[in-house]
């Protein structure tokens, strides 16, 4: 038995350096693409100045849409969570590599940012009066819709995290067995409704953050 509880001990602890390593090959490879993006910016743009503004004016477009002209100020978080995920999720489709997302500690992390970034906004800007998003729109149904809200809130980053690590492990594990039964061209169709995934599940993931910054930022009804 203890042999066995060291094997998974030590199993878990290389998994995690595994992950560790490849979300600091995502970083490095994202830090590298600006730099090749941003060194000799012009009017005409080359391959990665063109790439980086076209990823990122979507992006701002989204932000815009979503959260109005004032949400730019949210546009490096939500930027940098967007480049990060879907460079994550797009790394474990290539052969040997493994999505850093498909691993519950990178998505927490990412949940419990915007959790707390959600809060420090609304207290920023409402103060004391933030309170009020808690009690309901009448006082007599506070007892009511303050445990309510409480839960709501403290779920959204159990929903945020679980939801895109779920979906690209589904995904990995996916790819893994019909790469295994059918080596050849077969998989080419599920490669591609990946990609599409992987892309979906980064929107989902920017748009829940902006929408729950949103509404920390409305005035309480």
């Amino acid at each position: 038995m203890e042999p066995l509880l060291f094997f998974e001990s030590h199993w878990l602890k290389e998994h995690h350096l595994v992950v560790v390593s490849y979300s600091w090959f995502v970083m490095a490879m994202l830090a590298l693409f600006a730099f090749l993006a941003t060194r000799r910016m012009t009017m005409l743009p080359g391959r990665f100045q063109n790439v980086m503004e076209a990823i990122l004016g979507g992006f701002d477009d989204l932000l815009v849409e979503t959260m109005g002209p004032e949400g730019r100020k949210f546009f490096p978080l939500i930027a940098t969570l967007g480049l990060y995920i879907l460079t994550s999720n797009l790394l474990g489709l290539l052969p040997g590599f493994e999505s850093p997302t498909a691993n519950l500690n990178t998505t927490v992390s990412m949940a419990v940012v915007v959790f707390v970034m959600t809060h420090v906004v609304g207290i920023r800007i409402h103060g004391f009066k933030y309170v009020k998003h808690f009690m309901g729109p009448i006082w007599w149904l506070t007892p009511i819709m303050l445990p309510i809200e409480i839960i709501s809130h403290l779920s959204r980053p159990l929903s945020l995290s679980v939801r895109l690590f779920g979906n690209i492990m589904g995904e990995d594990i996916v790819l893994a067995v019909v790469i295994l039964l059918v080596p050849f061209l077969v998989p080419l169709p599920v490669f591609v409704l990946m990609i599409f995934t992987s892309v979906i599940q980064t929107l989902v993931f920017m748009l829940l953050t902006m929408m729950y910054i949103a509404g920390a930022m409305e005035e309480a009804h």
